[in-house]
């Protein structure tokens, strides 16, 4: 049941939904404009990459951790600190006279990505159960648009003003938002019972780190080098001990035997999927439109018109998103992301086999948005309705985790396709694009089949009556006896 109810729940969506369209798109605020940053900075491309990749880590290492303690402690309160951290992070990079300091406060701003989280949490105690799906769905619409709205407003801001202010206005709302919080978002009433088991969230800070570092990186120091291989064997065996020390824990951040119930399994697959053809989709279009005519294929695009070009798709995920809800009765959460799917299959083939204008692309680019927005919105839907009350941050924390190791890992393979080949001036050849979003299909195309295996409604609703509720009382444990 709900803990609590808001004096005025619209107010308080407002004040969440600006919270996670503004915090995800600093992450793609980013991407087009990292060539006037390595510019300005005196960097390399290597290092100008880190400004990505530090976002990257620190959001997957963030958001689970700070979703439990949400769960624990209270989610007014972990928003606030959440939304304290990314003022911080703003003013840092934004004030930042060398690399080393933007990343430093990069790292601060990737814990904004934990706001997902919190916030499908805190909708799940404002609102009557009848109308959680509908807010649900219109949050994710506003997640979906937040991650592609940075890569259409980066190239006007960075032109009327300068890359500064991509950190500036951002911190500027932040701290409005804070102050709207406090006073207007209610208190957390029930909180879960447990411990915060530490040694359980350095394990799994470690396997993620260990893992997306040479996702990110594996292209500069390469597949096959030490340093590479040595992460991944580490990856695995923390995450083995991980799980070990999960499965035994009294009191575990994740719950293994949540997370291994067929509709938060298959369903976070998907997620995966999903995260993979978005990124794939937000870094590599904008640099296809964006290589010069010259080539032979590109259209030779501006920062500014590549982001116009991508504006149908961002407004399709708005469209869509909000009617994820509404046509639930007719059309259930999980054959919406059947079609979905089907729709982001024709979509991106389509992208890679037709893209000679900017019109084509950005028809393509629509019709994917207007699946992207179904897909994120049932995708919190199912997790949200397939999880006790009480488990409500922890379990969209790691959905939304997933999303992420997905989207680094098809960044990583999509970049491996399309720059496996280079004409002589350096630029990829035109078949490592039509490679690369072929390959964003196929992710796309396995995750119909991910979605098919998505329980129904009834399947569902069984396997949340039958978990424990939580008692009210809260640890912080370091070391589980476990």
């Amino acid at each position: 049941m709900p803990a609590t109810k808001a004096a005025n729940p619209t107010i308080a969506f407002t004040i969440l939904a600006l919270a996670v369209a503004s915090l995800t798109a600093l992450q793609s605020l980013m991407a087009p404009v990292l060539p006037a940053m390595q510019a300005d900075l005196h960097t390399t491309q290597t290092g100008a990459t880190w400004i990505m990749s530090a976002w990257l880590l620190s959001a997957a290492v963030a958001t689970p951790l700070i979703g439990k303690a949400g769960d624990l402690f209270g989610r007014k309160r972990a928003i606030l600190a959440v939304l304290g951290a990314i003022a911080v992070g703003t003013l840092v990079s934004a004030l930042a006279p060398n690399l080393s300091i933007v990343l430093v406060g990069r790292v601060l701003q990737g814990f904004g990505y934990a706001v997902t989280p919190l916030a499908f949490g805190m909708i799940r105690e404002i609102y009557p159960a009848r109308r959680v799906p509908g807010a649900i769905g219109l949050l994710s619409s506003i997640l979906a648009i937040g991650s592609g709205i940075g890569v259409v407003l980066a190239g006007p801001i960075e032109s009327a003003l300068d890359w500064r202010w991509l950190f500036w206005l951002p911190m500027i709302l932040v701290v409005l938002l804070g102050i709207a919080a406090v006073f207007l978002l209610p208190e957390s009433g029930a909180r879960t019972e447990g411990r915060f088991n530490g040694r359980a969230a350095v394990l799994m800070a470690g396997w993620l780190v260990a893992l997306l570092l040479p996702l990110s990186e594996g292209r500069t120091w390469g597949w096959t080098s030490p340093a590479t291989q040595g992460l991944f064997v580490v990856a695995a065996v923390l995450l083995v001990l991980w799980i070990v020390v999960e499965s035994r824990a009294q009191h575990p951040i994740i719950d293994m035997r949540l997370m291994r119930t067929p509709a938060v399994w298959t369903t976070n697959l998907v997620a995966l999927l999903f995260g993979a053809t978005m990124f794939g989709i937000l870094t590599f279009l904008p640099q296809l439109v964006q290589t010069p005519t010259a080539s032979g294929y590109g259209l030779g695009l501006t920062v500014t018109g590549a982001g116009l070009v991508l504006l149908p798709m961002v407004v399709g995920m708005g469209v869509t998103g909000p009617m994820s809800a509404r046509i639930s009765h007719r059309v259930s959460f999980r054959m919406q992301l059947v079609w979905t799917s089907v729709i982001s299959t024709v979509a991106t083939a389509g992208i890679a086999l037709v893209h000679d204008s900017a019109l084509v692309i950005a028809a393509w680019g629509l019709f994917y948005g207007v699946g992207l927005g179904f897909a994120y919105a049932a995708l919190s839907s199912l997790v949200v309705q397939s999880v006790p009350h009480h488990q409500t941050g922890v379990a969209t924390g790691m959905n939304a985790n997933i999303r992420v190791i997905g989207g680094a890992v098809g960044t990583a393979a999509v970049t491996s396709v399309v720059t496996a080949h280079a004409t002589a001036t350096g630029l990829p050849v035109e078949g490592g694009y039509i490679g690369g979003f072929l390959l964003v299909a196929v992710f796309a195309l396995i995750a119909i089949g991910a979605a098919l295996l998505v329980p129904r409604r009834s399947a569902v609703i069984e396997q949340v009556d039958s978990a424990p509720e939580p008692r009210h009382e809260v640890e912080v444990e370091f070391l589980d006896a476990a």
